[in-house]
């Protein structure tokens, strides 16, 4: 049977401990975890069965397994070390017999976007980030439709469109909306951005530093870089505007969910698995339901696909047409909305849509 192996790593520190050890999760202060972390080894967590195409009736199973840093840790700790760990960890994935590797979260932004972390390893890596960028592109449309938004003649924003998973949803956006903001931390990246996208697109384009931008946008799509959840304050967002958040650590603030109950946020990147999927663990999902970047991983592997697939700081368009076509024969779907652990639902979707008016 062919296999694949996921790599995933705490991310809200004593959240994400607590999920496999309670006692460490309840009595460590984030810190303490975040120090720790540096000591832990690799971890194996669970075996995943029941996945199977709907297209060839194929059937794979897979592991996760868990690097121990934060994300905070791995942003302090010296870059080579970090590669170190997580190779260490992809080390297990090959002991266990796996075909393919995925990267998860932060395991797949650190550096040079999984090149080193390929090189170090035998068996085939991806970070998982050309089907995010899909699935985040097509929660966004969906999102506008349910919220009537009329994309054509929409005004979007892409906090992070400097970045590699940001730059590809903005060229995808661009071919959508009528106007499209270009938002980054530095103004060099979406600048150069913008003068590409300019050859192409149909939509006005501006490119910015300034989140203020945002006040102006029906339709954001988030995805930087950052490691705390604060990117995306209230005061930055119009009432009736949708905000597709994919970055993990969240950039969205908390604060946005409790303070303004006239924005839809949803996060970005749910997919529904084919078959009768088992993890064997909880990672906040609802059963049968994992992040596109999993989904990625699982989707090569029932394609058979063993090979390095997306690596590095470009991903082409060409590769995002490719693994969406592949993730949808075999019967990957884009799920249903979430906001912060939560399932949206079509009451709370009918109020921020009244909110507009």
């Amino acid at each position: 049977m062919d296999s694949f192996a996921f790599i995933i790593h705490p991310i809200d520190p004593k959240r994400d401990v607590s999920r496999k050890y309670p006692f460490l999760g309840r009595i460590l202060s984030e810190g303490q975890i975040n120090f720790f972390s540096t000591f832990f080894p690799p971890i194996y967590l669970s075996e995943i069965d029941g996945i199977r195409s709907e297209a060839t009736g194929k059937e794979i199973k897979g592991w996760f397994i868990a690097c121990p840093y934060t994300p905070a840790r791995m942003l302090s700790l010296p870059e080579k070390t970090v590669y170190n760990k997580i190779i260490q960890t992809g080390r297990i994935a090959e002991k266990l017999g796996a075909k393919m590797l995925g990267l998860g979260a932060f395991t797949s932004v650190v550096g040079d976007g999984g090149v080193t972390i390929a090189n170090g390893l035998d068996v085939p890596v991806t970070t998982g980030d050309a089907y995010t960028i899909s699935v985040a592109v097509e929660a966004l449309r969906e999102a506008s439709k349910l919220m009537n938004i009329d994309l054509a003649q929409a005004t979007a924003a892409v906090v992070g469109a400097g970045g590699t998973i940001g730059s590809v949803c903005a060229e995808l956006l661009a071919d959508d909306v009528s106007k499209l903001y270009l938002l980054g931390r530095r103004i060099e990246p979406v600048e150069k951005l913008k003068t590409k996208l300019n050859l192409t697109s149909k939509a006005s384009l501006l490119a910015s530093t300034d989140l203020s931008y945002l006040a102006d946008a029906d339709l954001i799509l988030t995805v930087t870089s950052a490691i705390t959840e604060d990117v995306i304050r209230p005061a930055h967002l119009r009432a009736g505007s949708v905000v597709c958040d994919v970055a993990r650590p969240r950039d969205v603030s908390a604060m946005v969910v409790a303070a303004r109950d006239d924005i839809l946020v949803i996060d970005g990147g749910m997919v529904d698995i084919p078959g009768a999927v088992n993890f064997n663990f909880d990672f906040g999902f609802p059963e049968g339901k994992a992040y596109a970047c999993m989904a990625e991983t699982m989707a090569l592997a029932l394609e058979g696909r063993f090979e390095d697939y997306t690596l590095g700081k470009e991903i082409t368009r060409e590769r995002v047409d490719e693994i969406t076509e592949i993730a949808h024969r075999h019967g990957f779907r884009l799920s249903g909305f979430r906001s912060f652990e939560k399932e949206v639902t079509a009451e709370q979707i009918e109020k921020i849509r009244r909110s507009k008016i």
